[in-house]
């Protein structure tokens, strides 16, 4: 009798598991690649992540992250998506175009979706067709060139460094040099292969005797940004930066966009993504085009320079 009684016990035990287990729910994993570390990509999953939150939905309950960095390095990149992939994560959303190209890739046999943030150009990046949606964060280029004209009236050259292999930095490139005439500028770009070309390809420009630099939202580029603010004010030229954080760390100006913002908006679509209210095949990816002026006074007083009343009235100050 004792035995019969155990085994029941035992059964019963294995039967209340069983259904704990059927009723539990499975929390959806969201998998972020996020390119490099610099503030502005940082923004953006900090903006992602408080976009969810923002969409209703709760951390450890909705879903949980697993956040990945790949150190500028496009293998890395690789294998993060890679793993995704094979822990069948809900959502890989790809931070920057390197990253965001390998999770689209890692994704397609899944048929995983992906949402992209900090890409400028998703159609040149080929980022804007089957299961992928997110935002650009395509830059207010006609109004850095009208800052910069408004700053330095007699300025002719600009200099821009960019990386040949980032799709955003290419057509951004385009649209500066097509662009600069209309605003009595030429442009003088250098491009790079990898970010330890960066520092070279500012002496080459300085020796060329640019008058400024603008920078884009280029990876490579930004990830040493104090080293090349070293070279450049020593040599009294200012750079402009193409977001806040570049203005925090020493940039004179920047017309941007808030990275903050754009990230709140992708995690606002992956949350309708995560709810079942749409998918990411069907959602067209979405621009942000409303921007900022952002001013560091110090950085502008140390190259002798002076920002316009019509500028400084709606400029955000961000020297440190």
């Amino acid at each position: 009798m004792m035995k019969k009684i155990i085994a029941v016990a035992v059964i019963l035990a294995i039967f209340a598991t069983f259904a704990a287990g059927c009723g539990s729910k499975k929390v959806p994993v969201i998998g972020i690649s996020q390119y490099g570390e610099h503030a502005s990509l940082d923004n953006c999953r900090e903006g992602f992540i408080q976009g969810l939150k923002d969409a209703g939905l709760a951390e450890g309950k909705d879903f949980t992250i697993d956040y990945q960095n790949a150190g500028f390095d496009d293998d890395i990149a690789t294998q993060i998506a890679q793993t995704f992939s094979a822990n069948n994560v809900a959502i890989m959303v790809g931070i920057a175009t390197p990253a965001a190209t390998a999770c689209f890739a890692a994704a397609e046999d899944k048929d995983i979706p992906v949402v992209f943030t900090a890409i400028t150009d998703p159609v040149k990046a080929k980022l804007d067709k089957g299961n992928i949606t997110g935002t650009s964060d395509k830059l207010p280029v006609d109004a850095q060139l009208d800052l910069i004209r408004k700053i330095q009236p007699e300025a002719k050259t600009i200099g821009i460094i960019y990386t040949t292999s980032e799709p955003n930095s290419v057509s951004a490139i385009a649209e500066y040099e097509e662009k600069a005439p209309q605003y009595g500028f030429a442009i003088e770009s250098i491009g790079v292969t990898q970010q330890s070309e960066v520092t070279l390809a500012v002496d080459t420009l300085l020796s060329k005797g640019v008058d400024c630099f603008s920078n884009l939202t280029d990876n490579n580029v930004v990830g040493v940004l104090p080293s090349i603010l070293e070279k450049t004010n020593e040599a009294k030229v200012p750079v402009y930066g193409s977001e806040v954080e570049q203005v925090k760390i020493g940039c004179v100006a920047a017309a941007g966009i808030d990275y903050i913002a754009l990230g709140i908006q992708t995690g606002k679509m992956a949350a309708k993504i995560l709810k079942g209210e749409a998918t990411a095949e069907n959602m067209p990816y979405e621009t942000i085009t409303e921007f900022n002026y952002y001013i560091n006074s110090a950085a502008l007083a140390e190259m002798g320079l002076e920002v316009p009343a019509e500028i400084a009235e709606k400029a955000i100050e961000s020297g440190q």
